[in-house]
C-alpha cells in the first residue's frame, strides 16, 4: 500500500497528490533531528528544512556522516520525504463531493518538480477529473527492468519481479526481492504492477519529470548511480585468526568495500542449523572468541554469536555484503574437500545472515594433461565440479538466495594447447595451471563472480594475462586480485604507482614469457580493468588484516589502505575513498 499526501495550496484549496518522496511535507508535528539520538527504522524527523524517514535504524542513530541532509553518507540511512512547508496540511484522500467541487484546477505534481513547475502543473487540470478518478494502490511499471540475480542495484533503484515493483534501500545483489522485502530488509515492496487509473502515477516516471529534477535527494542519487557504473566490486578477504568478531564493526571497515569474505570455513564442517556454533572446531573460523588454543577449545557464548550476526547485518545494511569463504590453503591440504557438505555450508551461511558462499579450493594435487580444449582434463575436475554443483543445487532447493564465487588460481585457466595460454607462451611450470579450466567453462553460469588470485606467482606472472585466460571462458564479473607483500610465494612486491613510461596494455600475450614486474602495480591493473575489462569487473584484496597478522609491507610497497583507496578513487568505487582500515591490536 502506498501512502499519499494531499498538499493544499492557498485559500483556493487547490491540492495535488504525491507519493512518499513528496516535493513538500507537512512538518507541523515532526520532531527535529538530534545528532546522536536513537532512531528506529521508520522514524520521521526534520532537519535543515526537509523531512526524512529512517531506513536503517543503526545508521540513523549514528549521527555524524549519517546526519540527514548534512552527512556524506546520509542517503544510505535516510529517505528524503520533501521540503517542510509551514502552509501545508494533511487531509484525507476521501474528500467530500462539496470539497471537490470547490476546486478550480488540479494536476499531479512530481515529487521532484521545482516550485514553478508545481504552479503550472496545478493550473493544467480541472476539479471534475479529480472527483471522478481514484488513486490506485498498485504500481505502474512501464520502464522498470526485470530484477536479475547477477545485476547490482543501489539505493532508490527500482525493479520488477514476478509482477511486483520493488525499490532498493541500499546496495544489493542476488537478494530476491520477494523474500527480502521485510521492514529490516533491502527491498521495499511498492505493490503489484497494473495499469493505474490515476494518471499522476505514470507522469512521475516521464523523462521530462526526471530531467527537471532539482532537489538534493535526486542529485545525490544520480551521483551514486553514475559512480557505480557497471557495478564495480571491491572484495576483501578478512582472515579470522588473531582477530575478534568485534574488529568487524562498521567503523573499522571502509564503506567502499562492497563484499567482505570471512576466511575460512571448514569444507567438512559439522555445523547444524540453529546451533550458532561458530567456533573453530565446528565452523572453522578462528576468531579469538571461538579459537582452538593450547588451553582447549573456546566456544562462542550466546551473546557473542548474536553479536556476530548483528555485526554482519549492520555491514549488509551499510552496503557491504558479508560472504563466508570455504577452504583456503590449510583446509585444502588434507581430505576435507572429499567430505564437503553443501547443506551444512548453506545452513551456516543462513544462520550468519551471509549473502553468499566463496569456494577457495586450493587442492595442490590436481594434475592437468595440458591437451587441447576438447581433450583437456585435470585429475580433480570431478571433485571441484561436484562441490559447485551440489552447493548451487542446495541453494536453489532452499530458496536461500545466496551467491557463489570462487577464488581462481592465478594460472588456473592456463596450459590449454592451441590457445594463447599454452605453457611457455605464458608463465610456465605452475603446478596449478589449468586446474579450474573445466570448472569455469562448464559450471561458470552458477558463479556470481570470480576472485582472481593474481599473486603468489612470481615475477614472470602477468595478472593481465591471467585475467584474459578466465575471460576467454567466463562472461561474468572478474575481480582482479591484489596481495600486500610479503606474498606467500614467488616474492613479488605489489606497488601503487607504475614506473615512468609504462603503457598499461603493452606486452600482453606476445607469445613470450616476459618478466612482468613493470606491470605489477595497482595503477596499471586499475587502468587495465577500467579500459579493457567488463563494466562489472572489480578488484579483490588478500587480505584486510595482512600486515596486522602477518608482517609489515616492505618500504615502497602497497598497503591495505593505499591499495584500496587507489582503487576506490580511480576505478572508481562508491564510498568515501579517504576511509582507512585502522591499526588494531592482535586479538588473542
Amino acid at each position: 500500500m502506498k501512502n499519499y499526501i494531499w498538499l493544499f495550496l492557498g485559500a483556493a484549496g487547490i491540492f495535488a497528490s504525491t507519493q512518499s518522496h513528496a516535493y513538500a511535507y507537512d512538518c507541523t508535528s515532526v520532531p527535529q533531528y538530534v545528532n546522536g539520538s536513537t532512531y528506529a527504522t521508520g522514524a520521521i524527523v526534520k532537519n535543515v528544512g526537509n523531512a526524512y524517514r529512517c531506513d536503517v535504524g543503526g545508521w540513523c542513530s549514528t549521527g555524524g556522516p549519517y546526519e540527514p541532509g548534512v552527512g556524506w553518507a546520509a542517503a544510505n540511512a535516510w529517505t528524503t520525504l520533501g521540503a517542510c512547508t509551514a502552509t501545508s496540511s494533511l487531509a484525507s484522500s476521501k474528500s467530500s463531493t462539496s470539497s471537490a467541487s470547490s476546486l478550480s484546477s488540479i494536476s499531479s505534481v512530481s515529487s521532484k518538480s521545482s516550485a514553478s513547475s508545481v504552479a503550472s502543473s496545478i493550473a493544467s487540470s480541472v476539479a471534475s477529473s479529480v472527483a471522478s478518478s481514484t488513486i490506485s494502490s498498485t504500481s505502474n511499471c512501464p520502464s522498470q527492468s526485470e530484477w536479475s540475480a547477477t545485476a547490482t542495484y543501489t539505493k532508490d533503484m527500482q525493479v520488477v519481479y514476478k509482477g511486483t515493483k520493488y525499490q532498493a534501500k541500499w546496495w544489493t545483489q542476488n537478494e530476491d526481492p520477494s523474500t527480502h522485502s521485510s521492514a529490516s530488509d533491502v527491498w521495499i515492496n511498492l505493490g503489484p504492477c497494473a495499469a493505474s487509473s490515476a494518471s499522476s502515477a505514470s507522469s512521475k516516471s516521464s523523462a521530462s519529470s526526471v530531467s527537471s529534477t532539482t532537489n538534493s535527494t535526486s542529485s545525490k542519487s544520480s551521483s551514486s548511480v553514475s559512480s557505480v557504473t557497471g557495478g564495480h566490486r571491491y572484495v576483501t578477504y578478512a582472515g579470522t585468526w588473531l582477530t575478534s568478531i568485534y574488529d568487524l564493526k562498521t567503523a573499522n571497515i571502509p564503506n567502499y568495500i562492497t563484499n567482505l569474505h570471512l576466511a575460512f570455513v571448514r569444507p567438512d564442517t559439522t555445523y547444524q542449523k540453529g546451533s550458532y556454533a561458530f567456533d573453530q572446531s565446528v565452523a572453522g573460523f578462528e576468531f579469538a572468541e571461538g579459537a582452538s588454543t593450547n588451553n582447549g577449545q573456546r566456544v562462542f557464548s550466546a551473546q557473542q554469536a548474536q553479536d556476530l550476526r548483528n555485526i554482519i547485518t549492520a555491514l549488509r545494511n551499510r552496503g557491504t555484503q558479508v560472504w563466508i569463504s570455504v577452504g583456503g590453503w590449510s583446509y585444502s591440504q588434507g581430505d576435507q574437500w572429499t567430505r564437503f557438505n553443501a547443506p551444512r555450508i548453506v545452513a551456516l551461511a543462513q544462520d550468519l545472515g551471509a549473502s553468499g558462499v566463496d569456494i577457495d579450493w586450493e587442492s595442490s594435487s590436481s594434475a592437468c594433461n595440458k591437451l587441447d580444449d576438447a581433450n583437456f582434463s585435470c585429475s580433480k575436475d570431478a571433485e571441484i565440479e561436484n562441490i559447485i554443483t551440489s552447493l548451487y543445487n542446495e541453494i536453489q532447493a532452499r530458496g536461500a538466495g545466496l551467491g557463489i564465487s570462487i577464488a581462481g588460481w592465478s594460472t588456473g585457466a592456463y596450459y590449454v594447447k592451441g590457445t594463447a595460454f599454452e605453457e611457455g607462451k605464458v608463465q610456465w611450470g605452475s603446478p596449478f595451471g589449468g586446474t579450474l579450466y573445466n570448472l569455469v567453462k562448464r559450471q561458470g553460469s552458477k558463479l556470481t563472480y570470480i576472485n582472481l588470485m593474481s599473486y603468489d606467482a612470481g615475477d614472470y606472472y602477468d595478472p593481465r594475462e591471467g585475467y584474459l585466460s578466465y575471460r576467454a571462458i567466463y562472461n561474468g564479473p572478474i575481480n582482479m586480485g591484489m596481495e600486500i607483500a610479503p606474498e606467500g610465494a614467488g616474492g613479488s612486491v605489489l606497488k601503487i604507482n607504475a614506473p615512468a613510461g609504462t603503457v598499461y596494455d603493452a606486452d600482453i600475450l606476445n607469445g613470450q614469457n616476459n618478466m612482468a614486474t613493470q606491470y605489477y602495480n595497482v595503477e596499471t591493473l586499475v587502468k587495465y580493468i577500467k579500459n579493457k575489462g567488463q563494466a562489472n569487473d572489480g578488484f579483490m584484496l588478500w587480505q584486510l588484516w595482512k600486515q596486522r597478522v602477518n608482517a609489515l609491507a616492505p618500504a615502497g610497497a602497497a598497503t591495505e589502505n593505499t591499495a584500496g583507496q587507489y582503487v576506490c578513487a580511480n576505478l572508481p568505487l562508491v564510498g568515501d575513498c579517504s576511509q582507512a582500515i585502522p591499526t588494531l591490536p592482535v586479538a588473542q
